[in-house]
């Protein structure tokens, strides 16, 4: 049994980790500035804590009292388009935030330093994407996403922190943030579908994405700490299997129990296809099969119901107004 600090643990995917770390016998702290989670997300089992990691007080406090073996980071603000627009925003939270824990991480000599990053990192890279190609993220938050890598790197290097990366692509699932009106597709489809809004798709929907069940994502997370020879490497973890977002649409509609209907929108800066390989991810790890995509969608499809529709939020506080999509005016 160790002491685990996961941040972000009020959100989808780091709620989704702290059950499972807590299967494990671990105890957990998570620490979340609730701005894009939710008290109830979090575990009982768990000891919760509100704040950002942007306050150097509060982690130095943490730190101390709690004595952590263990940091999974999953505090981020996480989208790609947006991020263009929010620079100084997304590179204090996904990066100064970031610096904060992993200097924190070296003076208490923590044992590894599980990081979740994004295949926004790779850009508009050749397909399938894997982690032996160079990174050439495009957009603010891929950049701050492998800033952050390079860091550990870096750290490691230096400081002996021991590290897992792992990026992550278009995981969806229970708990995802349906009301955020600029990320996760599946749940804004999901939230315009309960609206009795026809759903909004950016250029012609062949865009293509390989979409993930958070199931297929957070066991092999929290497990990770356990699996030494994956220590200071670099992992894809996701489904195999692209689907168009057209094809998504059709899905979430029949699960949902709706006639499949939509706007098309102008296309936006986007990268058209993603899907990575993760044959390193299973000569490291049991992977068992991904869940199917028709399944989780009606997994989710199920909560979303339960939960109802939520007011679609956008964020305020743009630092740049130029070349806005006309689709937020």
């Amino acid at each position: 049994m160790a002491t685990v600090l996961v941040t972000g643990g009020a959100g989808f995917i780091g709620s989704h980790v702290v059950d499972e770390l807590l299967k494990k016998g671990h105890r957990v702290v998570v620490l979340d500035d609730l701005s894009g989670g939710s008290r109830d997300n979090v575990n009982d089992g768990a000891t919760f804590v509100e704040g950002s990691i942007l306050d150097l007080p509060l982690l130095e406090e943490l730190f101390e009292a709690h004595r952590f073996e263990y940091v999974f980071h999953l505090a981020a603000y996480a989208a790609e388009g947006l991020s263009h627009y929010i620079k100084r925003f997304v590179y204090s939270n996904n990066l100064i935030g970031s610096v904060n824990l992993i200097n924190l991480a070296v003076m208490h000599s923590i044992k590894c330093f599980v990081f979740s990053s994004s295949i926004a990192v790779y850009g508009a890279a050749q397909l399938p994407l894997s982690e032996d190609m160079t990174p050439r993220p495009e957009d603010t938050y891929g950049i701050s996403k492998y800033a952050v890598e390079l860091e550990l790197a870096a750290s490691h290097r230096m400081f002996g922190l021991d590290s897992i990366v792992f990026r992550p692509h278009n995981v969806y699932g229970e708990r995802q943030n349906i009301g955020d009106a600029h990320r996760n597709v599946v749940g804004i489809f999901m939230n315009q579908i309960m609206q009795g809004r026809p759903v909004t798709i950016y250029g012609d929907g062949t865009q293509t994405r390989a979409f993930s069940h958070i199931s297929d994502v957070a066991p092999v997370m929290a497990a990770s700490i356990d699996n030494e020879g994956a220590y200071n490497q670099v992992f894809n973890i996701g489904a195999d299997q692209p689907f168009t977002i057209l094809e998504l649409m059709q899905v979430i509609a029949r699960e949902m129990g709706a006639a499949p209907e939509a706007v098309f929108l102008e296309k936006r800066d986007e990268v058209l296809h993603a899907v990575s390989s993760h044959g390193k991810l299973r000569r490291h790890f049991d992977v068992p099969e991904p869940l199917p995509l028709a399944e989780g969608i009606r997994r989710m499809a199920l909560w979303a119901k339960s939960v109802g529709p939520r007011r679609p939020r956008r964020f305020e506080g743009l630092e740049i107004t130029k070349n806005l999509p006309p689709a937020w005016d």
